[in-house]
């Protein structure tokens, strides 16, 4: 077992990872360890894990120089069972703040099990039913990260064939697992949004939502004044006819360079439009998608997205 010491407030916190199984052990107190909590994600070896964290306890102490070791509180919890304080779930659910979810409790507006919870305070579990307005909340904490995306990493959350993935790019941004929103190509280069809010991905991905996506071609050779006047107006490709919503020479001194935008979500669309004139792309980079863009964030960086940002995405895809 591996183990990495953290600062948690007044606390320490331990992780230590073995095998497919994640133990957080949190070390209560600021001089002295009172109680210990592992979250495991199954708790069929309970007895080693148990052991093993005493045995970690006591070399602690020993080090710390405290002399005779006192026995700890140990409890093991199944991860998705530890406690959570109602108003904090309340705001992980992105309905209101910690502060309002307090009034929403004393307003007798949030049940818990199907049973109405008014005092301030209450801690419930993570697999505990919450229901606002007849509603299930979702207790996971919503995730929206912004990635520009380098050319040779291939957009899919596992793939054995794949030398790099997205996901090795993110890997530390958080502890919830988020996911790409649509997909880039692995040639493909820049604006790539990932996130745990699966009604709003789906929303953003959904053809009827018409989600502006803007590029950034580099061909191999100029392109010309009469193909950007057929695009304009559309082509038909295999699957069907295809019109930029928009097109003109990204750079009006090298018509190698053109920008275009367009709403289709379709597999490898801008690289089929523009071989189908007879256009080989040399290198392809999105600027811009759901009016999101990769402005001050450096090639194969990532960033959370703003509250106000999260809010007009939320507003782009709201139903009328």
């Amino acid at each position: 077992m591996m183990y990495a010491p953290q600062s948690f407030g007044n606390s320490k916190i331990i992780r230590a990872k073995q095998k497919n199984d994640d133990y957080l052990c949190i070390l209560s107190g600021v001089s002295k360890i009172y109680e210990v909590i592992i979250m495991v994600s199954s708790i069929g070896n309970k007895k080693q894990i148990y052991n093993q964290m005493k045995k970690i306890i006591l070399s602690r102490d020993k080090a710390s120089g405290s002399g005779k070791h006192e026995e700890k509180k140990i409890h093991i919890v199944r991860k998705g069972e530890e406690e959570i304080r109602l108003n904090r779930f309340i705001s992980n659910a992105g309905i209101c703040s910690r502060r309002e979810a307090d009034k929403l409790i004393t307003g007798g507006e949030v049940f818990v099990n199907g049973k109405v919870v008014l005092e301030l305070g209450t801690k419930i579990h993570k697999s505990d039913i919450v229901t606002y307005k007849g509603k299930p909340l979702d207790a996971e904490k919503k995730i929206y990260l912004l990635l520009n995306k380098p050319r040779g990493y291939v957009t899919t959350m596992d793939d054995p064939r794949a030398e790099h993935t997205v996901m090795e790019l993110i890997s530390q941004a958080c502890e919830e697992r988020i996911y790409p929103v649509g997909r880039l190509d692995k040639d493909t280069s820049g604006v790539l949004l990932f996130t745990n809010d699966g009604d709003l991905a789906k929303k953003l991905t959904h053809p009827s939502y018409e989600k502006k996506k803007i590029y950034h071609v580099f061909l191999t050779r100029e392109f010309s004044e009469e193909h950007l006047e057929q695009l304009r107006t559309g082509i038909e490709l295999e699957d069907g006819f295809i019109a930029a919503d928009s097109i003109d020479y990204a750079d009006p001194q090298d018509k190698n360079q053109v920008g275009i935008e367009i709403h289709s979500g379709k597999n490898r669309i801008v690289r089929r439009i523009f071989e189908s004139l007879g256009y080989q792309v040399a290198r392809l980079d999105r600027v811009v998608f759901a009016g999101l863009t990769k402005k001050n964030l450096p090639r194969g960086k990532w960033r959370l997205l703003t509250p106000r940002e999260v809010g007009f995405l939320k507003m782009s895809v709201k139903n009328d």
